[in-house]
Formats: structure tokens, C-alpha cells, sequence
């Protein structure tokens, strides 16, 4: 759904929204409100950083809202309607570690961002495929 690049599995997607239903309740808004209903735009190696960040970011903040959650230039982007102080602090750490986290198997041992026409972070085992 996100013009060439690759969205995390149905059941990932799925339990993301279910465990944090008002982090990721514009899952059902029209896009013309919230990218979030294109689920989650990476691949699953990052389900562990992202459903660890959706903890944190909902005891710090109810309220917040994720509007896009993405891989862009090998990192992960984590978009918000708006966030106290700290939940910016959360977000910055967990897009950072991702790029030593990668995007399909979820390895650190070996991730790194590999380049050409799209850059994505990924570990030796899975670049060779």
C-alpha cells in the first residue's frame, strides 16, 4: 500500500491496534485524516520496537494519536497529532535504534542501511536475499 515498499503482516498489524486501540484509533478515519488505515508501512523485524514504543508513548501520553507509522530512507518514522516532551524523546530513540534493527527479521548483530534505489535497513542474512 505504500507505493512499492512493504507493509508489516496482517496479524502484527492486528494486535498492534488491538492492544493499543486509542494510540492507533484513527485506523478506521478516512486518509484524508490519518495514514494510519495503510497499517503499518515496514516490514516485521521492526514489530518488537514499534509495539515497545506503543507501550511507552500510551502510559506517558492517553491521548496521543499516531497518524503514520513508516520506513522512509531505512529508518522507522513515527508520526504523532502532537506529543508532550517526552514522547518526542521516545520517538527519536526508537527511529535511531532502528536503523541498527532490521526491517525484516527484527536482527541487531548485523543491520545496517543498504542503499540503491530503496534504502532500508537490513541485516547481512536478509540483504542477500
Amino acid at each position: 500500500m505504500n507505493g512499492g515498499g512493504i507493509n508489516m503482516n496482517n496479524e502484527n498489524t492486528q494486535k498492534l491496534w488491538n492492544d493499543f486501540p486509542t494510540l492507533y484509533k484513527g485506523k478506521d478515519k478516512p486518509i484524508t485524516e490519518s495514514l494510519i488505515p495503510f497499517g503499518f508501512e515496514c516490514g516485521d523485524g521492526w514489530f518488537n520496537l514499534i509495539y515497545e514504543l506503543s507501550e511507552k508513548i500510551t502510559k506517558l501520553d492517553p491521548n496521543c494519536e499516531a497518524v503514520q507509522v513508516k520506513e522512509k530512507f531505512g529508518g522507522l518514522r513515527f508520526y504523532t497529532n502532537g506529543n508532550i516532551d517526552e514522547v518526542d524523546s521516545l520517538i527519536d530513540e526508537y527511529e535511531e535504534t532502528s536503523y541498527h534493527t532490521c526491517e525484516e527479521c527484527g536482527d541487531t548483530t548485523t543491520a545496517k542501511e543498504r542503499g540503491g534505489y530503496w534504502i532500508r535497513t537490513l541485516c547481512d542474512k536478509c540483504f542477500e536475499k
